[in-house]
């Protein structure tokens, strides 16, 4: 007798809210909510999930932020529509952000991101410290 199972980590698209100003580049746009998670499957069918995290990337700049685990859980529901600035953490600048655009293409030129949960250094890194999954080079 044998077993297929397999861990992985999964993406799940919430929605988006909106129109909201963005706190990074000061234009308009929307919130697009998502969720991460660890993921033990068998025989292809999702047992048990773990590790949930909740994020926001705006659509005007693509700034990413980690979402309030609280909050998250509210929107998963649909309990609440509106994100407030204290559910926030800022994890990544967008391209939009003060620094300007050729700033955005430097850092963006020789940084890797995480294609999952959105995560991105500077570092020498092959996978995300924070999801796993294997780094992509910008």
């Amino acid at each position: 007798m044998f077993f297929i199972f397999g861990i992985n980590s999964e993406r799940k698209e919430i929605g988006s809210l909106g129109p909201v100003i963005c706190g990074v580049c000061g234009s308009y746009g929307r919130y697009q909510v998502y969720v991460t998670y660890m993921c033990l499957s068998l025989f292809f069918i999702p047992v048990l999930k773990w590790g949930k995290k909740y994020y926001v990337e705006t659509s005007c700049c693509h700034s990413l932020y980690e979402l309030d685990t609280q909050a998250g859980r509210r929107i998963w529901r649909g309990e609440q529509s509106e994100i407030r600035p204290e559910d926030l953490t800022l994890i990544r600048r967008g391209n939009g952000g003060y620094g300007g655009a050729w700033q955005g293409q430097m850092n963006r030129n020789s940084s890797r991101f995480c294609p999952l949960c959105g995560y991105e250094t500077v570092e020498d890194f092959e996978f995300c410290p924070k999801c796993g999954s294997r780094l992509e080079k910008r």
